[in-house]
């Protein structure tokens, strides 16, 4: 059983991503997928003469900073420990902090990601969900093997991204959706957005489904289709069709 370990303070956060949509009916071993996730409580791992995880920065400076003794704690204790990893753990899990120094998460980079960590074989993930100002550079430079970004914007938590870059990546799980040919025909796929859809009522306040759709050729549907993702990409997300030139 493949595991997905989260340290955060907020344990519930992952409660929807577990019970609702594809991605959590695949963590519930539904899909045929063998991956389950484990939440770790970091306010369980303070030391006991101190009750928070954070402390203010030394050198001043505004807001508090997650301590590297808790997190490291929780790392050794709540993941190595109770997932019997060994002092070899650093072969067997792969770090992951949601941060702004990471790479900018997108469609190639999650597919790589996916890659890399969805057979049986490859590492166990270990998310670390920062809060505050951030985590002590000891703990990252020490224990961090990735760190990703969702974008140029912060967030309050690494709850949000912990659970986009699971989601997003796991529907390149083996198994996880029902149709393959669904990851392939998607935005992002060749740097273009996905073509227009169509489905029931034929006519919607007056406006036909465009009747090449409906016609059964398939060569001129396809045809349709590429044209159609070409013309929403040019209109919407330009920069996707320069992307591609570089």
């Amino acid at each position: 059983m493949k595991k997905i370990w989260i340290i955060t303070l907020f344990p519930n956060y992952f409660d929807s991503l577990i019970n609702f949509g594809i991605t959590g009916s695949a963590l519930r071993g539904e899909r045929g997928s063998k991956i389950e996730i484990k939440t770790v409580q970091l306010r369980n791992y303070t030391p006991k003469d101190y009750k928070g995880v954070d402390d203010s920065p030394y050198g001043g400076g505004a807001g508090m900073v997650m301590r590297a003794d808790v997190l490291k704690e929780a790392l050794l204790k709540g993941v190595v420990a109770d997932g019997a990893y060994g002092e070899d753990f650093k072969n067997k899990l792969h770090v992951v902090f949601p941060g702004p120094r990471g790479k900018t998460w997108n469609n190639d980079y999650c597919k790589d990601f996916a890659s890399r960590f969805s057979s049986e074989s490859s590492k166990d993930l270990v998310f670390i969900c920062g809060r505050y100002e951030g985590i002590d550079e000891r703990f990252l430079s020490l224990y961090v093997d990735e760190q990703i970004s969702l974008g140029d914007f912060i967030l309050t938590g690494g709850e949000i991204p912990t659970m986009a870059i699971i989601d997003s990546s796991m529907r390149f799980f083996s198994g996880v959706l029902g149709n393959k040919e669904s990851s392939v025909h998607e935005s992002f796929q060749g740097n273009f957005l996905e073509y227009p859809q169509y489905t029931r009522p034929k006519t919607f306040d007056g406006i036909d489904v465009p009747e090449v759709l409906i016609s059964g050729h398939h060569q001129n549907i396809a045809k349709f289709q590429k044209e159609e993702a070409l013309r929403i990409t040019k209109a919407y997300r330009p920069d996707l069709l320069k992307k591609g030139n570089e």
